[in-house]
């Protein structure tokens, strides 16, 4: 198994520094770019899937979290008040108040449900420092993630649609071992007291999970304080178990924030608020996937996707145009070129590389490219065009399979 803090760090993903502070990583240039690539991969799937997105200010008066009820079930995992112009704001340790705020902005109607809103924005919690660690536990988190207003007949088809999201970028990520939990409330804990809406919410999700043929665990004592929540749970090189994604049924912040629509009948109804999130923080799931694939990548994710060698310094001009060409088609590609070192060196440093496009003096005179691919295949060497076809083709269909025969 990898560890992502040793692997992330030597492939120049994300690194820290004592000024900025712990458990406040930052990105560097691959690293930003997989973060980027990943952002623009859930945004894509996500609009397909009817989402709008928004944006909202990671701060907010502390007003705000005592009706949310964060202040009084989750202050201690906040950032202390700040003094401002006679108010205390509060860093956002959540994303869902301010989506409460921005439906209802504006009178709605059953004719908009279910309103589906999405953000990759930020929070933040203070962690303690004995339980930072890498990109799994940070202080400043990008958050994947999205509210949901529906009606109570829609939640169970809005939650098994959020499942349904769930696996499919699981698939494209090549996420593999992911179990499901039904996590509920336990005693002892500070959970909001509304037995009625508790159990409801759980008959909800029991339903979602088993329409969508998902075997899960109930365990105790791991719900949000305001209700129950799907987990998907996966593990670490060392076997410690985390969530990434998650869907939550909340009856508890639409009663608090007076959220409203006008159902067919002219009167005023009470929507429900389903939690979502496809990748949960894109911290903890870069982690995972650097621990899954070991920084071997699915190729449309990659950094790097073609490392363009040529075998001598006389088709440097030929790599250079085939470069170009990727770029134009959205292709993240380089030359590595002989002062790198021999064509062996070269292609044992872009052993991480999907592809690596050999360009001798047959190829450069002729148009055409040889591949190397990431799992040791090597190809004839064939027409430029073709070959950026079907990379292309493999990439936008954010496929795991490298090469795919034709048929």
């Amino acid at each position: 198994m990898h560890d992502h803090r040793r692997l992330g760090r030597e492939l120049g993903l994300f690194d820290t520094d004592p000024l900025i502070g712990a458990g406040l990583p930052y990105w560097l240039p691959d690293g930003a770019t997989v973060r980027h690539t990943l952002e623009e991969y859930l945004r894509t799937v996500e609009r397909r899937a009817g989402y709008r997105h928004v944006y909202s200010p990671v701060l907010g008066k502390r007003e705000l979290y005592e009706i949310s009820g964060h202040w009084a079930h989750y202050s201690e995992e906040m950032f202390p008040p700040m003094d401002l112009a006679g108010e205390q704001v509060v860093l956002r340790p959540s994303l869902c108040p301010h989506h409460a705020l921005i439906y209802r902005s504006r009178p709605r109607s059953h004719r908009e449900l279910p309103l589906r809103l999405a953000e990759l924005g930020g929070m933040y919690r203070s962690e303690l420092s004995g339980v930072l660690a890498g990109l799994t536990r940070v202080r400043a988190i990008q958050l994947n993630d999205a509210h949901l207003f529906c009606t109570l007949d829609q939640v169970a088809g809005e939650v098994q649609a959020a499942l349904a999201l769930i696996g499919r970028a699981h698939r494209a990520l090549g996420l593999t071992g992911a179990r499901y939990r039904l996590s509920l409330p336990g005693p002892g804990g500070k959970y909001v007291a509304a037995p009625g809406k508790w159990r409801r919410s759980v008959a909800l999700l029991t339903e979602a999970l088993e329409n969508s043929g998902l075997r899960y665990e109930a365990v105790e004592g791991e719900a949000a304080f305001y209700g129950p929540k799907i987990d998907v749970q996966v593990s670490d090189h060392a076997g410690r178990e985390s969530t990434l994604s998650t869907v939550q049924v909340d009856f508890h912040q639409p009663e608090r924030f007076g959220l409203t629509y006008t159902g067919a009948d002219g009167a005023g109804h009470r929507p429900v608020m389903i939690h979502r999130s496809v990748l949960g923080s894109l911290e903890r799931a870069v982690a995972h996937l650097v621990e899954e694939h070991g920084g071997a990548f699915p190729a449309w994710l990659a950094p790097l996707q073609l490392a363009v060698l040529p075998v001598s310094d006389a088709q440097l001009p030929s790599a250079a145009a085939f470069v170009d060409r990727c770029l134009d088609l959205g292709l993240r590609a380089e030359v590595r070129g002989p002062e790198r070192g021999s064509l062996g060196a070269r292609v044992a440093a872009a052993r991480l590389v999907p592809y690596q496009a050999v360009i001798g003096a047959r190829e450069a005179a002729g148009d055409l490219v040889a591949l190397r691919l990431r799992d040791g295949r090597r190809l004839a060497a064939q027409p430029v065009d073709e070959v950026l076809t079907r990379v292309c083709a493999l990439v936008g269909g954010h496929s795991t399979e490298l090469w795919e025969a034709v048929s």
